[in-house]
């Protein structure tokens, strides 16, 4: 299990490596030679974010930087649990401090101000055979 986490981190790091010499996967504005973002993360500077990762990791934490690549980085971070037989989210956490989160390893990032839980939706109940 840690060998294929190795490997895979250190893949992650080589095509990363690979893909900033060869100019990256953002477009380049045109004369500039700056990278534009997709996201526009200034409007969250010192508000309180939810991160989730690939892999299912997710945490809560205050945006202080950010850059094109969506390279965050959280203060007062505190990560959600996992329970690691069914991968489910527990009520237990952790408390992380300051955090740097790889762009290419982030997969939602969302204000924790104005959001909640909400029933699955797409469950099916179960209708009673006759």
């Amino acid at each position: 299990h840690h060998l294929f986490l190795f490997f895979f981190f250190f893949l992650v790091f080589v095509v990363n490596f690979f893909l900033c010499l060869a100019g990256g996967l953002g477009e380049m504005s045109a004369g500039q030679g700056k990278r534009e973002t997709i996201l526009d993360l200034g409007k969250y500077m010192g508000k309180s974010l939810n991160v989730k990762f690939v892999g299912g990791r997710e945490v809560t934490g205050t945006l202080k930087g950010y850059d094109a690549l969506l390279n965050v980085v959280l203060d007062d971070v505190v990560e959600i649990l996992r329970d690691p037989e069914e991968f489910k989210q527990t009520q237990e956490t952790r408390e992380l401090g300051l955090v740097v989160c790889r762009g290419p390893a982030v997969m939602t990032i969302a204000p924790t101000d104005g959001s909640h839980e909400i029933a699955n939706p797409f469950i099916q109940q179960e209708k009673p055979v006759i």
